[in-house]
């Protein structure tokens, strides 16, 4: 039988569907009742039973367009039924029909907009972030900017005001894309830039048939169709530089804003901006809008506390903020007597630290959850690689993947600090992730090294040991600690 189409070209479920309306008249043109009748003895021979065998109108209605749930099984045992024994012909109709079904598939996973997105109701406008953003982007050579920073810190925010601002100030601007890249997103896979880009060209007016299945085909349409536009890009939560790579216009009048967990290094043409923590006054701002109009007025030390305990994270502070909403029965000062960190664990914080770390590899995942048991002071590769049981090197790379994630922070040149919330975050899993085996090995291990060093563990006071404000938990390294000393004097 000679070949009508070949259906690699197809790229959507309806061109599909087309097509095979063009096989059906290429195949004698056979009647919907003679297709059902050539299915059924094709699965008879098969062994299926008669139940699953399908009526003549489920048949015909696989050459009905504008189909969103297709039965590929059934597709293909149509096809199956046309192409009169063609294995080749088959087969290269089965590839297709898998291809449109990943595309689709991988569209569906797709959040893009034309437009940004609306700020949320509690936000902080962050003057001196966004006036050293816009002069990195004013300067005429990287019209990109990468906003990163620990997970909760305000970047997707603050890309937003920055999207607006620069929107207002552009003479005639161009098309405004958007897509939300899901590199955090521990429930899927980060979206596929591909599938972005096909979101993209259609949004920029190019119809189906005329986009490009590979990617480097794509992303060279998309270059092409946004060069000279001042178009406005922003890419939020990329995953890696591989995931946003192909999404750059490389346009020097367009201008791309990319937050990301990750630090996004490896990729030229490209800005990048650590976004931190909110100043106290950035922070007590935003505590007062998410806790309500004069929920808070009267009681500035409280604020201030409560601030400080929660190392002004925004993500943090906007819960505990909801809760003194919800919670009017409670005064302000309750709250330093609770364990704050844990009310801003359960209200979303754990969550978006559990999505920040599903992507470690499995050392550095076993090196964060161990860290808690160094005291929170800097520690270095020497004392990383003891609390390991390896070597520098290996400790040095588990180090340098957190810190690209921002779950670490480089105080100096070898030296790490853990962020509190992190911390909190880390004590929590130790013991249910980590065998207590493990524990007390890799906490005898760091105190041989840190007497070695002529370091202490826990301190001149260990017994009276300072415990996180508004908790009377004992932390890790003081527990571990002690328990390691235990041990010594039963053996002695």
């Amino acid at each position: 039988m000679p070949q009508v189409l070949e259906p690699g070209k197809t790229r959507t479920m309806d061109e599909f569907i087309a097509e095979l309306r063009l096989l059906k008249a290429s195949a004698g043109n056979p009647s919907i009742t003679e297709i059902t009748r050539r299915v059924h003895a094709a699965w008879q021979r098969a062994g299926r039973p008669r139940s699953e065998w399908p009526a003549r109108s489920t048949v015909g209605n696989c050459f009905q367009l504008g189909r969103r749930r297709p039965n590929s099984d059934l597709l293909l045992a149509v096809v199956h039924a046309l192409v009169d024994g063609d294995a080749a012909s088959f087969a290269a109709w089965r590839l297709a029909l898998h291809a449109v079904l990943g595309e689709a598939e991988a569209s569906s996973r797709v959040t893009v907009a034309d437009r940004l997105p609306d700020l949320p109701a509690h936000h902080v406008i962050r003057h001196s972030l966004l006036k050293q953003a816009v002069g990195l982007l004013d300067d005429g050579v990287h019209p990109a900017l990468a906003l990163h920073g620990m997970v909760g810190t305000g970047k997707t925010v603050l890309a937003l005001f920055l999207g607006r601002r620069l929107l207002a100030a552009t003479p005639q601007p161009g098309p405004v894309l958007y897509a939300d890249l899901h590199g955090r997103d521990a429930e899927a896979p980060a979206t596929d830039p591909a599938a972005v880009l096909y979101t993209f060209l259609r949004m920029l007016g190019i119809t189906g048939e005329r986009i490009p299945r590979g990617m480097q085909a794509r992303a060279g349409l998309y270059r092409q169709l946004l060069h000279q536009r001042r178009a406005l890009v922003l890419l939020d939560d990329a995953a890696d530089v591989e995931q946003l790579r192909p999404l750059l216009p490389y346009d020097l009048t367009c201008r791309v804003l990319v937050t990301s967990r990750h630090d996004l290094r490896g990729i030229d043409g490209i800005h990048r901006v650590h976004i931190p923590a909110f100043t106290p006054q950035e922070a007590a701002s935003l505590l007062h809008q998410a806790a309500g109009p004069d929920r808070l007025h009267a009681h500035p030390e409280d604020v201030r506390r409560i601030t400080q305990t929660l190392a002004c994270h925004p993500l943090a502070l906007t819960v505990i903020g909801r809760h003194l909403r919800d919670h009017p029965t409670w005064a302000p000062a309750d709250y330093l007597k609770e364990p704050l960190t844990m009310l801003a664990m359960e209200g979303g914080l754990r969550a978006a630290l559990a999505r920040s770390t599903a992507r470690l590899d499995a050392g550095a995942h076993h090196l964060l959850r161990l860290l808690v048991l160094h005291p929170p002071h800097d520690i270095d590769v020497p004392a990383t690689a003891a609390l390991l049981g390896t070597t520098a090197t290996t400790a040095t790379r588990h180090l340098m993947a957190l810190a690209a994630e921002h779950l670490v922070e480089a105080s100096a040149p070898g030296r790490f600090r853990m962020p509190d919330l992190v911390r909190a975050y880390a004590e929590e899993r130790l013991g249910i992730d980590e065998p207590a085996s493990v524990i007390r090995k890799a906490a005898q291990c760091l105190q041989h090294h840190m007497t070695a060093a002529g370091l202490c563990l826990a301190g001149p006071s260990e017994a009276e040991a300072p415990t996180p404000r508004g908790t009377s938990r004992i932390p890790a390294y003081v527990r571990y600690t002690r328990s390691v000393r235990t041990d010594r004097a039963v053996a002695a």
